[in-house]
């Protein structure tokens, strides 16, 4: 009879005890791998001729989009300042645009070159239909608010339509332009022809002292209502008007009659910028530049 107290037998080994002979004997546990140091890792990427092409690549594109993004801040800089003096000085919407030469380049320097300026043909000042297209060189600037600068040269193509000429004159000198009922151009002979209903006067654009003139060459069945006399001056008055304070020493170069109305280059060499400010020689216009 079994005693049921009796220790069983068991198939295990005790812990500690030795395998028993024939057993297999498992394999040891693998170590960790090693973890790379950073210099490891970067040494390695730098061993990969594709790696370094990708950050070679990054690298320039950061550079490139950095440049960009500079170039295109100094362009809104300079464009907002052109178009806010320009803007002032002819009292009409402009579009301005930069040559070739990066201005990022030009704005680190404070010299800029090839700045063309075109008004939205509205007006220049009180003369309605006038249009100007400004080509400015050489600026350089000082950054003293006294004397903010100079510009070497400044040519400005002023296209003047007949039906302009016509708004303008009813509009800005009432004593003619009461009488005014269309303009027609000559180019033949130079002349602008204002029309009324009762007669018409005969003008040629002159450049006279560096200064646009109109000046009367005949007037036919008004004379008994507007004589020479007083035609004459109330052109002279409104022309003195719409060019007074033109700022840099602007001037009226030369003068053309065409078919659809009148053409005109002003001109500037070596003018000094006026300080931004009004008195003492001074122009608001320029205070952008303060």
């Amino acid at each position: 009879m079994t005693d049921p107290w009796a220790p069983q037998p068991t198939d295990a080994a005790p812990a500690g005890s030795p395998a028993p002979a024939g057993a297999p004997v498992p394999p040891p546990p693998a170590d960790p791998e090693p973890k790379k140091s950073l210099g490891a890792k970067i040494g390695g990427l730098f061993r990969d001729p594709l790696s370094i092409v990708l950050v070679v690549v990054i690298v320039l594109a950061l550079v490139v989009a950095g440049v960009v993004g500079s170039e295109l801040v100094a362009r809104h800089i300079a464009d907002k300042t052109v178009t806010q003096i320009t803007s002032c000085v002819v009292q009409d919407d402009v579009d301005v645009s930069f040559g070739k030469t990066p201005v990022l380049l030009q704005y680190f320097t404070d010299h800029y070159n090839n700045i063309t300026v075109t008004t939205a043909g509205h007006r220049v000042r009180e003369a309605d239909g006038m249009k100007a297209e400004i080509v400015i060189n050489d600026i350089r600037l000082t950054g003293n608010q006294s004397a903010p600068g100079t510009i070497g040269a400044l040519d400005a193509n002023i296209t003047w339509t007949a039906d302009g000429i016509k708004n303008t004159i009813q509009n800005q000198i009432p004593l003619v332009g009461s009488f005014v009922s269309s303009v027609s151009t000559h180019p033949s002979d130079g002349t602008i022809e204002l029309q009324a209903a009762l007669g018409s006067i005969v003008v040629k654009p002159e450049v006279q002292n560096n200064n646009l003139t109109l000046t009367v060459q005949s007037l036919s069945g008004l004379g008994f209502m507007l004589p020479r006399e007083t035609v004459q001056p109330a052109l002279d008055a409104f022309l003195e008007q719409i060019t007074k304070n033109i700022p840099l020493g602007i001037h009226a170069e030369s003068v053309q009659v065409t078919d659809t109305g009148v053409t005109a280059k002003y001109v500037t060499r070596n003018a000094t910028m006026p300080p931004g400010r009004s008195g003492s020689g001074g122009d608001p216009c320029f205070a952008g530049l303060d």
